[in-house]
């Protein structure tokens, strides 16, 4: 699949705010600090954004309210339904803790169960797709999901720390979660890389039962948008380099950096807490991109893909 940046830029930002927004929603950190203050609006922040860029990659952006009218079916919809829903209790919080400088535990609470809904009916877009094998998967939604997480006690040890409240016990959670996410994706990458394809150019045409189906002329001469958008192919070398790449930066890089913030403290633990986050949204970057690149569907079987 192509790669396309509003997409990475969606999944990423979004899913850094929600997870942020989820973790400040649990009240561990002091919500009469300025640090706080600044969390609540940065994950709304991230999430706007976030929600805006996915409008990027439509041919009329400003059709896509039209997309909330099919939650019952589409997981598109119910992602957009519940994001919306989700800013009420986010912003209720996101207001006692900026304005009045205190912690509200059930907005907080409603707010943090509703983000990890909405990140999860946001991996379902994709886990859903038969046509798209590598995504129709149950590990998807676990890796969006503890994703969100780790990045969420990431940021939120940055705020802690720089506030001087709450930022060990942040930092420590995101340690376990920042290991969980990526051991989810190692084996989610395991899987994609052994799989035997349930789609083939056999089972495509119908012709199976005949013997070895060839591709003697492609549909089209021209490129056009499937072999543009579904056609997008990266080396398997490529491919094994980022993802371990990922691995790096986004996992073993913030990990080290949040036990030196631990067991150092003082000067040395805010630095190296924001390190952290920004070396694991480096790495969750490529992963994304990565995600969308390996990823093959069942209509390039009539293109000899």
């Amino acid at each position: 699949m192509h790669p396309a940046f509003s997409i990475i830029l969606f999944t990423t930002l979004s899913g850094l705010g929600y997870g942020l927004a989820a973790v400040l929603g649990l009240g561990l950190l002091d919500a009469s600090t300025l640090s706080a203050k600044l969390a609540h609006a940065g994950a709304l922040a991230m999430i706007a954004g976030g929600l805006l860029s996915s409008t990027l990659h439509l041919g009329n952006p400003q059709r896509a309210w039209r997309a909330l009218s099919q939650w019952r079916s589409s997981w598109l919809s119910r992602e957009g339904v519940m994001a919306i829903a989700t800013f009420v209790p986010l912003t209720v919080s996101a207001w006692f803790a900026v304005i009045e400088g205190r912690y509200l535990p059930a907005a907080g609470l409603i707010g943090a169960v509703m983000c990890s809904i909405t990140v999860y009916c946001t991996a379902m877009i994709y886990a859903s797709l038969r046509s798209i094998q590598a995504w129709n998967s149950g590990l998807t939604p676990l890796c969006y999901l503890l994703f969100a997480a780790a990045g969420g006690f990431l940021l939120a040890s940055v705020a802690g720390y720089s506030s001087s409240a709450g930022g060990t016990i942040c930092a420590a959670i995101a340690i376990v979660f920042v290991m969980a996410a990526w051991v989810a994706k190692y084996q989610w990458w395991q899987r994609l890389r052994t799989l035997a394809p349930l789609s083939t150019p056999e089972s495509a045409t119908g012709l199976g039962n005949i013997g070895h189906v060839r591709l003697f002329e492609r549909p089209h001469v021209n490129e056009n948008y499937l072999t543009r958008e579904m056609g997008f192919k990266v080396a398997r070398k490529h491919a094994l380099k980022l993802s371990e790449l990922a691995i790096l930066v986004g996992g073993l890089a913030p990990i080290a950096l949040l036990l030196a913030a631990i067991f150092a403290g003082g000067a040395v633990a805010l630095p190296a807490a924001a390190l952290a986050a920004l070396f694991y949204a480096l790495g969750l970057v490529v992963e994304r991109w990565l995600f969308f690149a390996e990823a093959r569907h069942a209509v390039m079987n009539y293109y000899g893909g």
